[in-house]
């Protein structure tokens, strides 16, 4: 009875392990011939409740995105076109920095061929891509369409079902982390709409960039003018409040129709597509420097006159026409000043992609706008002004230093998607700080510029803005010796992509080690962790030291790995005993290098072909621990049986119960 039992636990335990390999997206396909020569190959996914399948044109550095691979291609057939889709979503990631792009509910696909080869009956595809909810898992489905026989060319459709090779590789444990939609704290999460949110910060950085834009010798002086114009000329003090406020009007709708132009030429999604290229980047950061520039007083970005004449002719003419031309002239009057600005919020819209330019220029004329509505129902408001003079092109440089300081980013971006190590951590760090701190001698009046009139004394206002500058400046300066700088920690590229990942005059390896040098087949990994990425490397070296393995099956899309290594064994309790206690093991599932000839192979688990290093480590955990999800740890002894009972593995968890788990298994290695 008892061996019964003990039958009848193993089997349900196995079955559950079988449960948790998932296939959330069902496929069926159809070709239909369009012509003599072309067909129409359709691919139609049905996504489970809750899940994302993302698309070909997410952006680079985050999920991996859909590939479409025609097999038999070469001399059968050509593509016309890229490979099309039905509608897509986009959310920002702020752990990768990206905007992801992915189907819901449904996906479909499809691809023009023209046949080239006369006796061609199959084309075969195949679909790679990455799948997410409280997992994010790559799949990979084999498809083969029949070419219609000429016999049969009045069936212009036929339905093909899927023969699906899956080989399971995980990205993540929880997708709404995967897509930013969610903040995690410990192991709770909670559903928050990320292009929402998205949105929501390009309206208010743009809302204050508007502010900003007032306060420069372009604008401010034109508030107290255009005002008393309106409530002078006017009939009533209704009409000059109702004029003033149509005007307003008029410069939110000029800028708000910029941002739809930019939209429509480049196309809602090709411009984060763009934000995402090495070239435009490298644009970005010349486009910026020139801003700067001219903010710092180099020369002056101005449109032509001519311009102006013709638009101020047409303001003569009164009435709601003349006020949106005296709008239409504000905008071009003061382009010396709001271009710059302008055109800063654009590039940082294009990252975001979708309707971003148009909620930015929305928040940008709001803010330029307000003060010519309030002040003309409220005009004794105007008595409060501050009189325009030197502060005002203050107010210019310090937009010129932002300017220079953003540039860079955009320049560190395509630094860091080439690998060329040019603008390491170090290197862009040293540049801000040169920045910030030219900036605060500036404000100290040490330094002074073309435009700046000259001063006995500087205003409190200014020395304590001088004083917060240099603050920020000394705070960065630690950032060279290894310091996180959680304040920016999403601008200065990764600590490891620097030229000591710990920081300059640091030992190779943390002190806490126990060993001086790093063992063979091991790296520095997150907090300097001594972490194998070889299975039999880790394990022959564990032996030699006689310490349990902490296996970890992760990825290098994995967001919640991250999140995993950044908030959970960066603790000081956790970090501890990955260093000392227990040797790492890091098997990266999406890795794409391809294995030795000799050692590819078919899985005698899942079917699929074992091709690259990822692939061998999701065969490895699918057929030891039942799951293709992650991130996945287990605490095994030296023959590789776990030695947590209860819970062999454990995935996203919080400190406490990481910690409790470990050294459950710590403890049983020992006895």
């Amino acid at each position: 009875m008892k061996k019964i039992v003990v039958l009848l636990v193993m089997v349900l335990a196995f079955a559950k392990g079988n449960a948790q390999l998932l296939n959330p997206v069902k496929w069926t396909t159809q070709i239909e011939k369009k012509s003599e020569e072309n067909y129409v190959l359709t691919f139609n996914g049905v996504i489970d409740t809750g899940w994302h399948l993302y698309s070909q044109f997410t952006a680079e550095g985050g999920s991996l995105p859909l590939e479409v691979l025609f097999k038999n291609q070469k001399g059968n057939f050509e593509l016309i076109g890229k490979t099309k889709e039905s509608k897509t979503k986009t959310a920002y990631n702020d752990i990768f920095e990206v905007n992801e792009t992915f189907f819901e509910k449904k996906a479909q696909l499809t691809q023009e061929i023209h046949v080239t080869n006369p006796k061609l009956s199959k084309v075969e595809v195949s679909l790679n891509y990455q799948v997410c909810k409280e997992a994010c898992i790559n799949l990979e489905k084999n498809f083969t369409f029949v070419i219609p026989s000429q016999s049969k060319e009045a069936e212009n459709v036929v339905s093909v079902q899927d023969s699906a090779k899956t080989t399971a590789v995980v990205a993540s444990d929880e997708v709404v982390n995967k897509e930013n939609l969610t903040t995690v704290q410990s192991t709770e999460t909670t559903p928050v709409t990320e292009p929402e949110k998205g949105l929501l910060s390009i309206f208010i950085i743009a809302f204050f960039s508007g502010f900003a834009a007032l306060l420069t010798p372009c604008v401010f002086p034109m508030i107290p003018m255009t005002v008393s114009f309106f409530t002078k000329q006017s009939k009533s003090k209704g009409a000059g409040i109702r004029n003033a406020i149509f005007y307003g009007v008029s410069i939110i709708v000029i800028y708000v129709l910029l941002g739809v132009l930019v939209t429509w030429l480049f196309g809602a999604d090709a411009l984060n597509a763009l934000s995402t290229n090495v070239w435009f980047n490298l644009f970005f950061f010349i486009l910026l420097v020139v801003f700067a520039a001219s903010f710092l007083g180099a020369f002056e970005i101005m449109l032509p006159n001519s311009w102006a004449n013709k638009v101020d002719s047409q303001a003569d003419r009164g009435g709601m026409i003349g006020i949106l031309f005296m709008a239409l002239a504000l905008a071009i009057v003061s382009f010396s000043c709001t271009g710059p600005i302008v055109g800063t919020l654009l590039v940082q819209a294009a990252s975001k992609g979708g309707i971003a330019p148009i909620v930015g220029m929305l928040g940008f004329s709001l803010a330029l706008s307000l003060p010519f509505m309030l002040f003309a129902l409220f005009p004794g408001w105007l008595n409060s002004l501050p009189k325009s003079g030197g502060w005002l092109n203050t107010v210019k440089v310090v937009l010129g230093f932002l300017e220079l300081a953003l540039a860079f980013k955009f320049l560190s971006n395509a630094d860091l998607v080439l690998q060329l190590h040019l603008l390491e951590r170090e290197v862009f760090l040293s540049i801000w700080i040169a920045i910030f701190g030219t900036l605060a001698l500036y404000l100290f009046g040490k330094i002074t510029l073309p435009h700046d009139s000259s001063m006995t004394h500087i205003s409190v206002g200014r020395l304590s803005f001088g004083l917060v500058v240099l603050s920020f400046t000394i705070y960065m300066i630690p950032g060279l010796w290894g310091a996180p700088l959680q304040l920016i920690n999403a601008f200065p590229p990764p600590m490891e992509y620097s030229e000591s990942p710990l920081g300059i005059g640091a030992s190779s390896v943390n002190s806490s080690s126990s060993v001086s040098t790093l063992p063979e087949g091991a790296k520095l990994g997150p907090h300097q962790i001594v972490v194998f990425d070889d299975y039999d490397k880790g394990l022959a070296y564990a032996k030699t030291v006689n310490k349990p393995i902490m296996l970890g099956f992760t990825g290098h899309a994995c967001v919640n790995c991250r999140k995993m290594e950044n908030n959970v064994w960066s603790d000081e309790r956790i970090l501890t005993i990955l260093k000392n206690q227990v040797v790492v093991i890091s098997l990266y599932v999406d890795d794409k290098r391809e294995l030795p000839k000799s050692d590819q192979l078919i899985s005698k688990t899942t079917g699929a072909s074992i091709e690259t290093i990822g692939d061998k480590w999701t065969d490895f955990m699918i057929s030891k621990y039942k799951t293709n999800t992650q991130p996945l740890y287990v605490l095994t002894d030296l023959e590789g049986t776990s030695l947590n009972l209860k819970q062999p593995t454990i995935s996203f968890v919080g400190i406490e119960e990481y910690e409790s788990w470990l050294k459950e298994g710590i403890s049983k290695f020992k006895k």
